[in-house]
């Protein structure tokens, strides 16, 4: 096991723990009103917050982030006292707060927030403008956190079970497309805007909620799924219309490939929507954005190197991918960010195994290996909102694939898969919680070939030697208790075996043969003998 290595502040556990402050309500919905200003780059509005009693309350945490500053907060219409703490406001509420009851508190927000340079990796929002100059407008906050622009309890562990209605304010002559469904939209032509009113009816993660400003327009198309009909819209600038209504065909297909793997889509309610951006992608709760340029591949690379990553549009396949892990399975902490990007890492590959067959996508995944690092841990630092490696995306994958082999049932592994989105359908998770119900459903004790993957750097290395018609072999390097089962080939024989940090031996029929390791798992070999 290899130690991360870095610093934490204060501000780091206020952001990553699930504070007394946090723990005392349970976040039931939000109503964000805003007023998105292209001239300013500037962001007012308030936030109504409903939440249920657990417990004998402290004071509430409430996150924003400067330049975002929380003007005011007031509950039955008193203004509370807030006390700041950098990304983190402390308001002490004055009415009884009774348990089991239902409250709101209304909170008050404007400023200028944080610009991302390089969306969205590094998190803001980003104001651009179209070929036509029109404001092109749009957040993504991963990582840095929702609270970078509206005030909100900003950790994972707590959705707003009743979703959230997101009213925003833009110049008349663009248009605002948030998640869920357009229920209304007001024009008030004195102050020449217009208000969009979104609803989302399921629970939603913080960093899912996104604002998108810009001259859009509109197409669409019906889906029957697994759970009925399902709308699917489509958002995009005016003069990509034309290529956008060629490229999108892409977003049915991932439907259908992600339906069957993955189980039924998880927020039919809500809708289904590709949304423009001025940014690469994120994966948005059913606003998933798009900025891939139009074209097959990562901004027109395979990442592969084989040449399959070609056969579909990475941003709308692997950021739609998190429809199912992320927004429908969401992580608890951000350390077990492995849980949203392991798995739709992997679900590229699954792609192409459904549409192109099983050695297209073991060709994809396999040619992915080489973007992994083994730098440090793919799980992160718990309670600080601390990220893993970002080998959770390939080396994730590749973990995933591993265990498609040690299963060796297609099926029973598509089950799992679907298993997992049905028993955490809605839920936010740790990893212990889906390494169980792995093991359990493949029935394998899994959790050394997890601890192996997940918490250590080393890849296992399968050693051998062949002498004299009897292989010898082990795992090495690995963690302690290792012991996963691995397929071979010695000359044109098969065999299963389970190897352990101890020798152990066979005799083989055939002498003076090669020893292969089955290339789906993701090891090293060794032989000893050097022959």
């Amino acid at each position: 096991m290899f130690p991360h290595g870095e610093e934490f502040t204060r501000q780091d556990t206020l952001r990553g723990t699930i504070t007394p402050e946090r723990a005392w309500w349970d976040l039931q919905h939000y109503h964000l009103e805003v007023k998105v200003d292209p001239e300013t780059k500037s962001l007012s509005g308030k936030n109504t917050v409903r939440y249920k009693v657990l417990e004998a309350p402290h004071q509430m945490q409430i996150d924003l982030q400067p330049p975002m500053q929380l003007t005011k907060a007031e509950q039955d219409g008193v203004e509370l006292d807030i006390e700041h703490d950098g990304n983190a406001h402390f308001i002490t509420l004055k009415a009884a707060q009774n348990v089991g009851e239902e409250k709101e508190v209304v909170l008050t927000f404007s400023g200028k927030p944080v610009e991302a340079v390089r969306p969205p990796w590094d998190g803001g929002l980003t104001w651009q403008k179209d070929s036509n100059g029109l404001p092109f407008i749009a957040n993504a906050n991963q990582g840095i956190g929702a609270s970078i622009w509206w005030p909100n309890k900003d950790h994972g562990y707590d959705e707003p079970d009743q979703g959230i209605l997101m009213s925003v304010t833009v110049p008349e002559n663009l248009m605002d497309v948030s998640n869920g469904r357009l229920i209304g939209t007001d024009h008030d032509k004195a102050a020449k805007t217009k208000t969009y009113h979104w609803e989302v009816k399921n629970p939603i993660n913080n960093y899912g909620v996104n604002i998108n400003v810009g001259d859009y327009v509109h197409f669409g198309e019906k889906y029957a799924g697994e759970k009925g009909e399902l709308d699917m819209d489509y958002y995009v600038l005016r003069e990509n219309l034309k290529k956008a209504k060629k490229q999108f065909q892409d977003a049915p297909r991932l439907m259908e490939a992600f339906e069957h793997w993955f189980g039924p889509y998880p927020f039919y309610e809500d809708s289904y929507k590709l949304v423009e951006a001025p940014y690469l992608g994120m994966e948005h709760q059913s606003s998933v954005t798009y900025g891939n340029g139009y074209m097959n591949g990562y901004l027109g690379r395979d990442l592969s190197g084989t040449g399959w990553g070609l056969k579909f549009d990475f941003i709308i396949i692997h950021e739609s991918g998190h429809e199912w892990f992320a927004n429908n399975i969401t992580y608890r902490d951000v350390a077990d960010m492995w849980i949203h990007e392991s798995f739709t890492a992997y679900s590229e590959n699954l792609f192409l195994d459904y549409f192109y067959g099983t050695e297209a996508s073991k060709a994809y995944v396999l040619g992915t290996r080489m973007a992994i690092k083994n730098d440090i841990p793919i799980i992160g630092t718990y309670n600080v909102n601390s990220e893993g490696s970002g080998d959770m995306y390939y080396k994730g994958a590749n973990m995933l694939h591993t265990l498609r082999q040690i299963v060796n049932n297609d099926e029973k592994w598509r089950g799992i898969l679907r298993g997992l989105n049905e028993e955490f359908y809605h839920k936010t998770v740790s990893t212990r919680q889906i390494e169980n119900y792995i093991s359990q459903n493949a029935g394998i004790n899994l959790t050394p070939v997890f601890d192996q993957y997940l918490r250590d750097i080393r890849i296992p290395i399968f050693s051998y030697n062949l002498v004299d018609g009897k292989l010898n072999y082990r795992w090495e390097n690995v963690v302690y208790g290792f012991n996963m089962p691995i397929r071979i080939f010695v000359g044109d024989m098969e065999f299963d075996l389970s190897p352990t940090e101890d020798w152990k031996s066979m005799d083989v029929p055939q002498k003076n043969v090669q020893v292969k390791v089955d290339e789906n798992y993701y090891v090293g070999t060794l032989n000893i003998s050097g022959n």
